[in-house]
C-alpha cells in the first residue's frame, strides 16, 4: 500500500477584516480586535487578513479610529504571524484610478507600518490596472498577491482563466487568488478553475468566497482536490451568511487526509469563545442582521453579490419604490452586458447597479446618467472582458472619445498637492495618504483628533463637523 502523500491545505483568517465587513459593515473597533491577536498569533496561519478593503473608510468615518495606528497595534501584537490587506489595484482603498506616485506611496507606507501580504485586484480584471501596485510591492519586499475577481459569462471560459494565471505569473506576482466575491462559485465549476489556473501558472492558488449562496464550504473541499493550496476562512462566530465558511469547520473537514492543515482545535475554540460576546453584542444592537446569516438563493439567480443586494435594497426605499426590486434585478444584468460584462466588485458593482436603479425609476433607459457610468463608457476604469455595447456607449458619452491607454497613464502626479492641502493638519506622513484617498472624511477626522487633543469638544472646534456623531 502505497504511502500517501501529505499536501496540508493553509488557512488565511479572516476576522479581523473581511468578515466583519461583510457582516457589520466593518464596524469591529481596534480595542476589540487586541485581546484577540496573541492569540491568533499562535495558530499557525499562513497570514491574518486585518486590513483594507473597506477597514480604511470605516475606521474614519464611523470609528474615529486612525486606520495607520491600527495597522501598527497589529504589528506590534502579531510576533509570528503575516498580515495581509486588501488592495483595489489603482484604486488603493478608494473608488477611483490615482495616480502611480500615490499608489506607489501608499503600499510603501503600507509595507512600513507592518503589512507583509497585498491582495491586489482591478473590478474589470485589467491587469494593466494592477502593474504598479504589484512593482511596488516587490520593491518593498512584500508579498504581490494577484486576485482574479470571478464572474460568469460566455467571456469567462477555462481559457480565459488559464491566460491570466499565465499572464499574473509573467508579471512578478507572488500567488494567486480566486476572489468570489458574490458567491458564485459552485462546486464543480471550482474543480474546473482550479485546474485551468493551474496549467496556466505554478504560482500558489488561494481560494476566497463567501457563503451567500450556501455553496462555500463545499466548493473549498472541491477547490482543495483540485489542486488549491490556501482557503480563506472566518473564526465561527463571525462565519457563514455573507461571510466565509468557519475555520473551525474547515480544519476538522481536513483533519486526518492528506490535506490536514494541523491547527489546533482547541486554540480555535478560544479564539471563537473571545469572539462569540462581541458577536452577541451585534445582534443585540442590530448591527449584524440575521437575514445576511442565511442563504440567499438570489446570488445565484441574478449573479449579484450579496452587499450589492443590500446597496439596491436601500437605494430603492430611499425612493419609496420598494415594488421595483425585482425589475431591477432583472435590468442589473442588461446594464452589466452594455458594459462589457465585467465582474460585480467594487466599484463596478456600486455602478452598474445605480445605472440599473435609474434605468427603472426614470422609465428610459441611460435617461439619467452619473458621472461614474460616463467614466466607464470612456474607459476611465480600464478595459472590459467584451466590448461595451456601441450605441448605449455613444448614447451616453455623445462625441467624446474613449481612451485605449491604461487609465492612470493619463493621470499626474499628485502627492505634492496633497502635501499642501494637509500641512496645517499633517502629523506624520501617512495623513497625507489619509486625505487623498478620502478628502472629506481625512478633514473631518483630523479636526475631531486635534480636538481631542487638545481637549476641546470635537462639535464646537468645527461647528459644521458632523461626521462623528457620538
Amino acid at each position: 500500500m502505497s504511502e500517501v502523500v501529505k499536501k496540508p491545505v493553509q488557512i488565511t483568517e479572516t476576522i479581523l477584516r473581511d468578515a466583519h465587513q461583510s457582516l457589520i459593515a466593518t464596524r469591529m473597533t481596534t480595542e476589540e480586535m487586541l485581546p484577540a491577536v496573541p492569540m491568533l498569533d499562535e495558530i499557525g496561519y499562513r497570514a491574518v487578513e486585518c486590513w483594507g478593503g473597506a477597514t480604511f473608510d470605516a475606521a474614519l468615518r464611523f470609528l474615529h479610529e486612525d486606520p495607520w495606528i491600527r495597522l501598527r497595534k497589529f504589528k506590534e501584537g502579531f510576533k509570528k504571524t503575516k498580515l495581509q490587506m486588501l488592495f483595489r489595484g489603482q484604486n488603493i482603498l478608494g473608488y477611483k484610478p490615482y495616480p502611480d506616485d500615490v499608489v506607489e506611496y501608499f503600499v510603501q507606507k503600507s509595507v512600513a507600518n507592518g503589512i507583509d501580504v497585498i491582495r491586489i485586484f482591478d473590478c474589470l480584471n485589467d491587469l494593466r490596472n494592477l502593474k504598479t501596485a504589484v512593482d511596488a510591492a516587490k520593491k518593498e519586499g512584500a508579498e504581490a498577491q494577484i486576485a482574479l475577481s470571478y464572474t460568469l459569462g460566455d467571456a469567462y471560459t477555462l481559457d480565459y482563466w488559464t491566460t491570466m494565471a499565465r499572464e499574473i505569473e509573467e508579471m512578478g506576482a507572488d500567488s494567486i487568488c480566486i476572489k468570489d466575491m458574490a458567491g458564485l462559485l459552485v462546486p464543480k465549476a471550482a474543480t474546473e478553475l482550479v485546474t485551468a489556473l493551474k496549467a496556466g501558472s505554478s504560482l500558489p492558488i488561494e481560494m476566497h468566497t463567501h457563503y451567500t449562496s450556501g455553496c462555500a464550504s463545499m466548493t473549498y473541499m472541491k477547490a482543495v482536490e483540485a489542486g488549491a493550496d490556501i482557503l480563506d476562512c472566518a473564526i465561527s462566530p463571525f462565519a457563514l451568511g455573507t461571510s466565509q465558511p468557519a475555520t473551525e469547520v474547515m480544519v476538522e473537514a481536513f483533519r486526518g487526509t492528506e490535506y490536514d492543515t494541523g491547527l489546533n482545535l482547541d486554540k480555535l475554540a478560544k479564539i471563537a469563545d473571545y469572539f462569540r460576546p462581541i458577536r452577541e453584542k451585534y445582534l443585540e444592537n442590530g448591527l449584524m442582521n440575521p437575514k445576511n446569516m442565511g442563504v440567499n438563493i438570489k446570488t445565484l439567480q441574478y449573479q449579484v453579490p450579496g452587499g450589492m443586494l443590500s446597496n439596491l435594497t436601500s437605494q430603492l426605499a430611499q425612493q419609496h419604490a420598494e415594488d421595483k426590486f425585482y425589475e431591477v434585478l432583472e435590468e442589473v444584468p442588461r446594464v452589466r452586458k452594455d458594459m462589457g460584462d465585467p465582474p460585480l466588485v467594487t466599484p463596478s458593482s456600486q455602478i452598474v447597479g445605480t445605472q440599473a436603479v435609474m434605468n427603472v425609476l426614470t422609465g428610459k433607459r441611460y435617461m439619467v446618467v452619473p458621472q461614474e457610468t460616463k467614466d466607464m463608457f470612456l474607459g476611465r476604469y480600464g478595459k472590459s472582458t467584451k466590448p461595451f455595447d456601441p450605441e448605449i456607449q455613444k448614447q451616453v458619452i455623445g462625441n467624446e472619445t474613449p481612451i485605449t491607454c491604461r487609465p492612470a497613464d493619463l493621470l499626474e502626479d499628485k502627492l505634492p498637492e496633497y502635501e499642501e492641502a494637509i500641512s496645517s493638519y499633517k502629523k506624520m506622513d501617512e495623513d497625507v495618504l489619509t486625505y487623498a484617498l478620502f478628502p472629506q472624511v481625512a478633514l473631518d477626522y483630523f479636526k475631531y483628533r486635534d480636538a481631542q487633543e487638545t481637549g476641546v469638544d470635537a462639535a464646537s472646534a468645527d461647528a459644521e463637523n458632523k461626521a462623528y456623531p457620538v
